[in-house]
């Protein structure tokens, strides 16, 4: 004969929830990633022509299939 064991809901209590994360402790993090961002969706969508950082075609060959799968234009 099979019995199954109903085991209760674990209760929460306030010194088991997280602690919060201070601001001053996200945003430096926050400002990195938010750069390093900005600085690949340049790789990707605007390293060509008159704007290029690069001399060559190395860049836009690395990135040419996430600029169309961004629908920025290349050709």
């Amino acid at each position: 004969m099979a019995q199954s064991a109903v085991h209760p809901a674990p209760t929460t209590t306030p010194d088991a929830l997280p602690a919060k994360l201070p601001l001053g402790a996200i945003a430096p993090w926050a400002v990195f990633f938010g750069v390093l961002m900005l600085v690949l969706l340049y790789f990707v969508g605007a390293e060509q022509g008159a704007t290029s950082l690069l001399a060559g075609e190395d860049v836009h060959e690395w990135v040419h299939d996430a600029r169309h799968l961004l629908g920025f234009p290349c050709h």
